[in-house]
Order: structure tokens, then sequence, then C-alpha cells
């Protein structure tokens, strides 16, 4: 806020006294172009800057001057359209009249937002005015950004019920739908060059989801504003409206398919209460038969003997379907599917692309399960007979070079292959041939990230499903991978690195147990240690986890190249650097848990070392967590004794200083869950159980249980779950939940996602471990820890009522 008052008391009064001595200027040069031009361009900047400074909250400066911002708006909205800065024969940029009238209908849309209390009395006026000159635009593309920012305004204010007033009479109602909604729904000429000729485009206006606005995409949300306030008065009137549209198709589908085209767009205007994007429809108008209008209009056309009539049409019914995917039932969808395959071989970029989509979004569908659960609606078993059809029509796409590189597709591919699974496996290779064929192609110019990411994507499911189940194939698939990916790295394509990366993790993890890093893998570890490769932010958490395969699969061959100390020597670069200090542990971690300790004793007090200049000079609560959760893995593999011991050697008494001044308080204000608080509970249990030293004087009993009542509270948080982490299959049953694609920091493969180890297996429950150590500790002291618990946990009845209940489960008693 600091930043935001600084510039508004620079800015605010100065803003309002350009602008209105700009006006003035305008009003004086009213017939000289070249006067008009570079001072509507200045108001239009300063729109922008007043959207600026309003956005976050409406300051006091421009309440106290409303009326006069109001009333330099109002001036260029009644602005004549025919003004001398008018090109007639522009059809396609907007005037610097239609760009200021949009940037200010954009200030005006802020304001209705936020329903902000000084606007109000202005409201009717700009309603009307706003009302005025979208009658007045015309269907040609130079009018497409006012005309949304305008149809948006409208939309607002429409769908509050504080103005409900403004819209009430059904006679206002009909105007709507038939002067705006209607005619910003209809196919318009540009509208068939674009779809044929820049699909691309075109697909970026329409396609649910898609951020870009387009007429037809704000008129139907228009619609859906309406119905919030007068559901039945616009669903009736829209349906008068779609019975007139449907008999005009009738009477000549060859010439009135734009009637349809409409029709289907009003119904879903209408038709829809709530969606998102990522998971469709949830509510539906109980005013509209979707089902009956599906059988009667949309599946006929889907059906349609000549595949090649009304392709437009033929990509709205499509985009029907996609949007009304959770209303089908599995029997709809299985009949779907052929119709929806079929369209994957049609010529037009936006049908076959509207097809892959609306698969892709099928196979993410879920129903409700009587046990309170979901499950997919589309399983692998009700996919498996289209399988061959629907990779013919996917592929015959991807491996068309006259087309650009399709992220829909690839996506519908990616997400076919996750349902496919095992069924998968008899044409693994042949798949594998087409993505890597994809790779060389796209590796020579990458333009399309979400498609790259896809590609990827596909490959790591298809090891996944293959891999997981069946080892001994993991030789396979190196001999056909490596040779692309060899090709990514020596060609340095620096988008494609941290994929290589990930998937060589991948695929070493799934290596046989026992059979070794393997020549390839061995001669490929001493580059991965090469700094430049290090120096790309992206490569760090990819090369991270391919380092932490090596170590999973081969460390004892690691330590034999003589490779740990580079390893090593990661570590301490990324360390250093909060951006990458997660990655440091990560790989440390790996060491401690797969290298025996010998390997690398004379180095660790200096790993210690790094880790304390990090605790002095840089300490985050999230170093701190990372730090804490290292030490209980140390001392949970090798003991309190060895932990004291490197750190004493640095400091006479720095470990115990460490538990008191930095572990504990971490646990009372950030309680681990998941893996982490295993390893936490281990680690802590060992320290209280076996340590004698703790036991010595007062102060260090005080220290002990202080300890006790910070591991009771870990075992004790309800979200502590541990042990569990979001393995391979909690993945699976999730996927779609989070949005798979391109990030542009790092794109992490989420198929290709490691499964968090348990550094302690052998800890099958490690609350009754604790609960057993601690029986251990009081058997061989009697009488002497009960008073100590009791005064540790006194604090917390919740924590002495836990342990109560541990003791039973563990089947002892603390005496």
């Amino acid at each position: 806020y600091r930043d935001i008052i600084y510039a508004l008391e620079r800015l605010q009064a100065p803003l309002l006294t350009l602008f209105a001595e700009t006006g003035k200027a305008v009003e004086a040069y009213r017939s000289d172009v070249r006067q008009l031009r570079p001072r509507f361009g200045a108001l239009r900047s300063m729109c922008r800057i007043f959207y600026s400074l309003n956005y976050q909250d409406l300051p006091e400066y421009f309440e106290d001057h409303m009326s006069d911002w109001m009333g330099e708006f109002a001036k260029y909205l009644r602005y004549p359209a025919d003004s001398v800065l008018e090109d007639p024969d522009e059809e396609t940029e907007p005037s610097p009249v239609d760009v200021l009238q949009a940037a200010v209908v954009e200030n005006l849309n802020l304001y209705a937002d936020k329903d902000e209390e000084p606007f109000l009395p202005f409201l009717p006026q700009f309603t009307s005015l706003v009302w005025g000159r979208l009658m007045a635009l015309t269907a040609l593309p130079k009018h497409d950004a006012l005309a949304t920012k305008s149809i948006r305004f409208l939309s607002s204010l429409v769908g509050k019920h504080m103005h409900r007033s403004l819209f009430q009479e059904e006679a206002t109602l009909r105007q709507v739908i038939s002067n705006i909604v209607i005619p910003n729904l209809m196919i318009r000429e540009v509208d068939e060059e674009r779809f044929e000729d820049d699909p691309n485009e075109f697909i970026l206006g329409d396609m649910e989801g898609s951020d870009t606005e387009s007429r037809r995409k704000v008129s139907q949300e228009l619609l859906r504003s309406m119905c919030r306030q007068f559901e039945a008065e616009t669903t009736t009137i829209c349906s008068e409206h779609v019975g007139t549209m449907l008999t005009e198709f009738t009477s000549d589908p060859s010439n009135k398919w734009a009637a349809k085209d409409a029709a289907i767009h009003l119904m879903l205007g209408i038709s829809v209460r709530a969606e998102s994007a990522q998971g469709g429809v949830s509510q539906v108008n109980e005013n509209v038969n979707v089902m009956d209008f599906f059988h009667s209009n949309i599946l006929t056309e889907l059906r349609e003997a000549d595949m090649s009539k009304r392709p437009m049409v033929k990509a709205t019914s499509i985009k029907f379907v996609s949007t009304f995917r959770n209303q089908f039932a599995r029997g709809h969808l299985t009949a779907l599917m052929p119709l929806l395959i079929a369209h994957l071989s049609f010529d037009s970029v936006v049908v076959h692309t509207y097809a892959a989509a609306a698969i892709e979004k099928i196979l993410t569908c879920k129903e409700d399960k009587l046990d309170g659960h979901k499950s997919f609606k589309f399983v692998g078993s009700d996919l498996q007979p289209f399988l061959q059809t629907l990779f013919t029509g996917l592929f015959g796409i991807v491996d068309n070079a006259d087309l650009n590189e399709n992220e829909y597709v690839m996506k519908c591919v990616m997400r076919s292959l996750s349902v496919a699974r095992d069924d998968i496996i008899p044409v693994t290779e042949i798949v594998l041939e087409k993505l890597t064929s994809a790779l060389g192609r796209v590796a020579k110019n990458p333009r399309n990230p979400q498609y790259n990411h896809y590609l990827f994507e596909s490959i790591a499911v298809l090891v996944k499903a293959v891999c997981a189940k069946e080892p001994q194939h993991t030789a396979a698939f190196e001999m056909m991978l490596f040779p692309p990916f060899q090709t990514v790295l020596q060609m340095d394509v620096s988008e494609f690195t941290p994929y290589v990366f990930q998937v060589l993790a991948q695929l070493l993890e799934y290596r046989p147990r026992d059979s070794g890093l393997g020549d390839a893998y061995k001669s490929l570890f001493p580059p991965l240690l090469t700094p430049m490769l290090w120096e790309r932010k992206g490569n760090i958490p990819a090369l991270t986890r391919l380092l932490q395969a090596y170590l999973l699969k081969g460390a004892s061959e690691i330590v034999a190249m003589g490779q740990l100390m580079g390893l090593l020597g990661v570590f301490q670069k990324l360390v250093s650097s909060k951006a990458n200090e997660a990655s440091a542990f990560d790989l440390l971690s790996s060491v401690v848990i797969h290298v025996p300790l010998d390997a690398y004793r004379a180095n660790m007090k200096d790993m210690f070392q790094i880790l304390l200049v990090r605790l002095q000079s840089g300490k985050t609560p999230r170093f701190v967590r990372l730090a804490t959760n290292f030490f209980a893995l140390f001392i949970g593999k090798f003991g309190y004794q060895s932990y004291s011991d490197y750190l004493n050697s640095i400091q006479p008494g720095l470990g115990l200083m460490l538990v008191t001044q930095v572990w504990i308080p971490r646990l009372q204000t950030d309680t681990p869950v998941k893996m982490e608080a295993k390893i936490e509970v281990v680690g802590l249990t060992k320290i209280l159980c076996e340590t004698p030293t703790l036991l010595a004087d007062t102060n260090t009993e005080q220290i002990w249980a202080q300890i006790l009542a910070g591991t009771m509270k870990i075992i004790t948080n309800p979200q502590a779950r541990m042990g569990l982490s979001a393995g391979a299959g909690a993945e699976d049953a999730d996927y779609e939940e989070t949005e798979i694609g391109y990030d542009a920091a790092f794109s992490r493969l989420h198929f290709a996602a490691r499964a968090v180890l348990d550094p302690f297996p052998e800890a099958k429950d490690p609350a009754v471990d604790f609960a057993k150590g601690l029986y251990g500790l009081c058997s061989r002291n009697p009488g002497k820890f009960p008073p100590l618990i009791q005064h540790a946990l006194q604090a917390d009845p919740k924590l002495a009522a836990g342990l109560e209940s541990l003791v039973q489960k563990a089947g002892v008693s603390l005496v």
C-alpha cells in the first residue's frame, strides 16, 4: 500500500488536470486529425493510469472528484462516431476514438464490479450511454474490443440484485436479447475466415476455459448474468428465439446453418447455472431440458453421414458435448466416443481440436459413489474398445507436418494413455515411436510450450504404465529414448533438458533391482556435475531428481567412481541460495539414506558447518524446517550421539543448543505432517529414549520434557497422517484436480513424479515405537519418568490424553 499511496500523492491531482486540459485541446482541434490522434492516444494512456490507481481500492481523491471524472468519461462516450478520426474503409483496426471508449468502459466496469457507492448515482446515465454506443457498433472486427467491454459492463450490472430495477421490465430483457445478445452470437464473415485461415486464433477466442474474450463468449456470459436475476423470463424469451432459429435452419440446412449455430450458443448461455473451466458444468437451469435438446439437435449433427457439411456447427455441437460432459451418463459417453473419434479425422483444425479437447475432458469426468467418494465415469475398460481408432486419429494429426503443434491433441494423447494403462502395453513400441518422432521434429524449433509439456508427459505416462508393472521393459525404453534424449542434450535445447532429466530419472528408478546403473548412465553421470548445467534455474529441480535416482539405484557405484565429492559440491552450491535450498536438502538427504556413512564421514563436519552458516546468516522458517527435518533424518539413521559429536566438534554444546534454540521452537509453530512427521518422530524418539546425557541434571531434564511435548504435538496433530505421501496411486486418483501443464519457472512432469521415499520402512507405526521406547526408558528407571512426563504435558491436556491413548494402543504402561 505504501507504493500505491506514493503514486497517488504524486499523480492523482495532475492526472485529472491533464485529462481535462487534453480534453479542451480535443475540442479546439475537433477537425484536425494530426492534432487529435496523439491527444486521443494520451487520453487512452491516462485512462489506463486511472485504472491502475483505482484497481486496489477507491482512493479518497477520486471519490471527492467523482463527478469531474464521470463528466469527462461521459463526454467521450458521446463523442461522434463519424468524427474525422474514423476511417469508413477500415475493417480491422479500431479508431483512436474506439480505443479510448473501450478504455473508458473498462474504467466504468472497474467501479461497477466493486459496487462503489459514490459511482451509483452515475450508473443510469452510463448504462444508457454504453447501451447506445453498443447499438451503434458494427459487426466489424475493429469494434470487437469496444463491444466485448461494453457487453461485460452490462453483464456486471444485470447480474446484481442491487441493479435489478434497471433491467426488470420484460421489454428491456427482450431488447437486450434481440439487440445485443443475438447479433453478437451470430457467425460473421470474419469468423468464418478465421475458422478456416487462422484456426488457432478462433480457438483462443471460443474454447471453453480460454482467457481470450470474444463477442460470443461475453454474450453468453451476459445471458448467464441475466439468468441469475431473471431466469424464468430470460429462459422463455431465449427459448422462443431458439425455436425460431431452428425452424429457419430446418427450412434450408445448407444455407441457414448459422441460425442453428446461434441457437446452440443461446442454449449454452441460458442452460448453465454454475461451472468451472476445469470441472465443467455443476448446475443446470431447471427450466431447460438439456438432454432433449442434445438428442434433437446435437446428436443428429454429430451423426451426419457427410461430415464435411456445416463444419462450424459441428465444432459448436462438440463444444456443447464438452460443456455438458458431467450431465451425460456413462451410456451416453460410450455412444458419443466413436462420434468424437470420427471427428478427429476432420480436415478442419477447429473441429478436430474440439473433438480432442472433448475426449480429454470426458476422460476426467467423475461421478458420485454410494460411499460419498467420486470415481471416474469413463475408465480404462470403457476406453479399451476405442483405443485403436482413437490413437489412429490422434497421431494422424500429430504426424501431419502441415499442421502446427496442437496442444489439445497432445493433451488428449497424454490423458488417453493415462486412462488406458495396461491396455496400452501391446502397442507401446508403436506409440513410443510416434512420440519420439514428434520430439525429433519439435526439438529443432520449440515454439509451443504447452504442446511440448504434454508430449513429455505422454512419454512419462507410457514409461510409468509399462515399467511400473514390468521393470524388465525399462531396457527397451532406454534403447528407444536415449538417442533422441542425447540429441536434445547435444543440441542444448534448454526448453527440453529439464524434461529429459526427469524422464531419465524415472527410467533409472524403474530399472530392475540389482541391475546397477549400466554403462550409459555411468558415462552420463560426470557431465551432470558440470557447473554450467546448474546455472540454469529450470534445470535444478530436474537435475536434483536425477541425482537422487542415481543414489537410489547405484550409490556404491558412485562412490567407487570417486564422484561422491563432486555430488557434495553440488549440495554446497545449492544450499547457498534460498531459491535452491530445498533441492540441496533433497540431495543431502538422499546421500544420508543411500550412502554408507563411512564414505563421507570425513566430510560430514563440513556439511554441518555449511548448514550452521546459513542458520546464522539467512535463517528463514523454510530453512529451519528443512534443517531440522534433516537433523531428524540423520539422528534416525545414525543416532543422537553421532549428530552431537559432529556438532560439538565445531563448538562444545552446539548440538543441544540447536535442539533448544532452533528445533523445539520450530515444532511449536510449524508442526510437520506426512513423511516429514514420521521422520521427525523417529529422530525425536532416538533423542528421548537413547540419550542418557539428557537426564544428567534438572536443566537437561527440562529440555527432555520440551522434546517430549514437541513429539506428542506431532503425533496428536489430526493432519499429521504420519508416513503418508502423495504416491503414484494417489496422484492418479486426483490427477485431474490439478491442471497439468507448462510452467515457465520449472515444468514438473506430473506422471514422472518421484514417489516419496520412506527412509524408515522398518518403522511401521512410529507413534507406537515412540510409546514402546518410553516404556523401555521407564523400565530401566522405575518411578523416575512418570512425574517428568506429567510435568511435560500438563500445559496441554490433549497431549496427555493422546499419550495415554497411545500407551494403551502399544499395550504397555509407563511406571
